[in-house]
C-alpha cells in the first residue's frame, strides 16, 4: 500500500513493546487480547514516533511504531505525507503508552521544557497522565513528597539506596488506586508507578527520566540510566520539593468532566488544557450510541468494549485495546459507534 493511500484512513500498527528495566506487562493479556506475562517489556508505545532512550542500544527505531502490514516507520509516514497527516503542524508532538508494572519503578522526576532546553537540546519536557485501566491487588502509585521532606534528605536518601531499597520510597507518599483514576504529573513532580498498575499515560514526547535511585527490583542502575550523562547535582536539580500530598491531591488528581450527554454518548474531559498546554485527554463513553466526527491529528485507544469505526464506504470492526492515529485528512469524516458498549480514549497533542 502506498503512503499517500495509508494517510487518508484511520492508521492501524503493529505491536510496539519497548524494553524497560522493571518487570510487568501480565495486564497486557486482557487488555490486549494476547498471552503476555510479566517480562522486561512492559510498555506499548503507542502510535509512536519517539525513539527510546535504552542504554546500549543501537536500534535508531526502537520505540518508533512500524504501521500495521508494512515495513513502514510512523515517523516516516509523517515526513513523507506530512500535510495529509499533520496539515499545518511540523510534528506531532504527544507520546502515548500503555504500561504494566509487576513491580514499584524507581523514584523518579522529569524535567520542564526550561531544564530540557538547558540540558538536552530540546524543547520538550516531560509533563504526563496516567489513567489506570486496570490493578492488581494492593495497586499503588507513589507521589509528592512527605512533608518536611528536604532535598539534603533527598539527597542522602539517594546515596543510601544504593545498600537499601527503601530509602527514597520512604520519603514519598503512597496513593493506592482504583480503575478509572486519573492523575496529571507536572514535570519535576517526584513520582513513581507502584506495583500492580495497568496505566495509560500520555506525556510530552520525550523519553527523559531522572531516576536517582540504585535498584529498580533486582536491576542495578548505572550512573548514565540515573542521570542521563548529567552530573548528580545538575540532575537532582529537577526534582521540585513543594509537591506534597496536599498539592498533589488538590492540583494532580483529577475528575472527569461530563462536555456532553445525548444519544448513547458521552463526552469526558479528563486532562485539559487548563490543566496543561502540553497535551489533552478526552474520554467517548458509548452505550449504545455513536460519537461525534473524529478529530484529526490525535490518537484513539479503545479501553473498554467493541465497534466500529464508520465513514462513507468504510467500516473497520475495533475492539477493546485496539488503537489508531486518525490523519489531519479525515478529520471530521469518521466516527465510532457502538450497539453495546464501548470507551474510547482520545489523547490530543498541543495546539499548533
Amino acid at each position: 500500500m502506498d503512503t499517500k493511500t495509508i494517510a487518508t484512513k484511520p492508521v492501524f500498527f503493529e505491536k510496539n513493546r519497548v524494553f524497560r528495566v522493571y518487570l510487568g506487562g501480565k495486564l497486557f493479556s486482557d487488555f490486549f487480547g494476547d498471552n503476555s506475562e510479566d517480562c522486561f517489556y512492559p510498555e506499548e508505545w503507542v502510535c509512536s514516533s519517539t525513539k527510546a532512550l535504552n542504554e546500549g542500544s543501537t536500534d535508531e527505531y526502537e520505540g518508533v511504531s512500524k504501521v500495521k502490514g508494512t515495513d513502514i516507520y510512523f515517523n516516516e509516514l509523517l515526513e513523507n505525507e506530512k500535510e495529509l497527516m499533520l496539515g499545518n503542524r511540523n510534528s506531532f508532538d504527544v507520546l502515548v503508552k500503555a504500561l504494566d508494572s509487576a513491580i514499584r519503578l524507581p523514584v523518579q522526576a522529569h524535567p520542564d521544557k526550561a531544564f530540557s532546553r538547558a540540558h538536552f537540546n530540546s524543547e520538550f519536557g516531560k509533563a504526563e497522565s496516567w489513567l489506570v485501566l486496570a490493578a492488581r491487588e494492593n495497586a499503588c502509585i507513589y507521589f509528592g513528597f512527605k512533608d518536611g521532606v528536604t532535598a539534603e534528605e533527598f539527597e542522602k536518601a539517594v546515596d543510601a539506596s544504593e545498600t537499601d531499597k527503601s530509602a527514597m520510597e520512604n520519603l514519598l507518599n503512597k496513593i493506592p488506586v482504583n480503575v478509572g483514576d486519573v492523575y496529571f504529573i507536572p514535570a519535576k513532580a517526584v513520582h513513581a508507578i507502584g506495583a500492580g498498575c495497568l496505566i495509560l499515560e500520555v506525556q510530552e514526547p520525550t523519553d527523559f527520566t531522572i531516576q536517582p535511585e540504585r535498584w529498580c527490583g533486582d536491576y542495578h542502575l548505572s550512573d548514565k540510566q540515573m542521570y542521563l550523562d548529567l552530573d548528580k547535582e545538575t540532575a537532582l536539580k529537577v526534582f521540585d520539593y513543594s509537591y506534597n500530598y496536599e498539592r498533589v491531591m488538590k492540583e494532580c488528581k483529577k475528575t472527569p468532566v461530563t462536555a456532553y450527554e445525548a444519544d448513547g454518548c458521552k463526552k469526558e474531559i479528563l486532562i485539559s488544557n487548563a490543566d496543561t498546554p502540553c497535551f489533552s485527554v478526552e474520554r467517548y463513553v458509548l452505550n449504545n450510541g455513536k460519537t461525534e466526527a473524529l478529530q484529526g491529528v490525535c490518537v484513539y485507544v479503545v479501553t473498554e468494549g467493541n465497534g466500529t469505526i464508520v465513514s462513507e464506504g468504510y467500516e473497520k470492526e475495533i475492539k477493546k485495546g485496539d488503537y489508531f492515529f486518525m490523519p489531519h485528512s479525515c478529520d471530521g469524516s469518521f466516527s465510532v459507534e457502538s450497539n453495546t458498549t464501548l470507551t474510547l480514549a482520545k489523547c490530543v497533542p498541543p495546539e499548533a
